[in-house]
């Protein structure tokens, strides 16, 4: 089952107030509901066919007709229609549902709760949501028109939500792509049990990014130790080669011999370890001081060989 499946199973049965239901049914009414000789609603889900089922009945007492379809030939999936034969007008018009833009009058959202309940509609009709623990976080909705989609993009942010919206082939979709904010919607639709799921998998996962990065940094740090262990002792044996270590300072000798002993080690670690077994203290910034001067020798040697072979070319 798909984590989809999963919110909208659960969101399907939260409970609310008429008032409330009725922003809900405006919600998947005006996204999926169609006029054809009544009110005709389709649904992949059979839990949101159960409950829009019960709101019809509980508002209206009528008792819209069900039959059920495989979506396509040979398929394994289901199409759960509801039709809904009396009171077409009466329901239109109690739902605000009209016009071509399908935006509803503000009755319909006019406060909180009201527009948490057609939030909850709309996602129960046309809301898809990706499963944290197996792709990235996305929540989207599919709409017909742009009117709508810019309405229901100024809904959700209402909430702070950052939804966007984009053309996509003859519909819009509206899109949120932040884990919290989607996580915020979750909570703003009561589907708790499903965002108590996506918080234990976001948790997880942003620690294991920052476990990663902190690993790939250290990973780092030590490449950069090595690495400049490496060239201090390349500096330290053409100095010997060339018979200069003699003429250095004795501190900088002192910390070129440790260097050599203690290849792998970064300056903090070499400075303690001289400053321990000296009985000097030395600081990272003093011993770097040093590697600095022996470094300045190394390049003067290093430039004096190169001038000796193009003198002899």
């Amino acid at each position: 089952m798909s984590f989809t499946s999963v919110v909208k199973n659960e969101a399907s049965k939260v409970e609310a107030t008429k008032t409330e239901y009725t922003s809900e049914l405006s919600a998947i009414i005006n996204a999926i509901g169609k006029e054809e000789n009544g009110i005709s609603i389709s649904f992949e889900n059979a839990s949101v066919a159960r409950r829009c089922f019960s709101i019809v009945k509980d508002l209206y007492s009528i008792t819209p007709s069900v039959s059920v379809r495989k979506k396509y030939k040979n398929s394994s999936q289901y199409q759960y229609v509801l039709k809904i034969n009396k009171e077409k007008e009466l329901i239109m018009s109690d739902l605000s549902i009209k016009g071509s833009t399908k935006i509803p009058n503000s009755f319909i959202y006019a406060d909180e709760e009201l527009s948490r309940a057609y939030l909850r509609g709309i996602f129960l009709a046309v809301g898809t949501i990706s499963d944290p623990k197996t792709s990235r976080y996305h929540l989207e909705f599919i709409v017909t028109t742009k009117e709508f989609a810019q309405f229901l993009s100024t809904l959700l942010n209402a909430f702070n939500l950052k939804s966007k919206y984009i053309k996509k082939d003859n519909k819009y979709m509206v899109y949120i792509k932040e884990a919290e904010k989607i996580s915020d919607f979750l909570r703003i639709i009561k589907a708790i049990q499903s965002l108590l799921y996506f918080e234990d998998i976001r948790i997880y996962r942003d620690h294991k990014n920052m476990t990663n990065r902190l690993n790939n940094c250290e990973q780092a740090n030590v490449d950069k130790i090595v690495m400049n262990a490496s060239s201090q002792i390349n500096d330290i044996e053409l100095i010997k080669e060339s018979g200069l270590f003699d003429v250095l300072d004795k501190k900088i000798q002192e910390a070129a011999l440790y260097r050599e002993k203690y290849s792998e080690s970064s300056l903090t670690e070499l400075s303690e370890i001289i400053s321990y077994e000296t009985g000097i203290k030395i600081t990272k910034s003093g011993l770097n001081h040093r590697m600095t001067k022996m470094k300045e020798l190394a390049n003067k040697i290093r430039t004096n060989q190169h001038k000796d072979k193009q003198s002899k070319i």
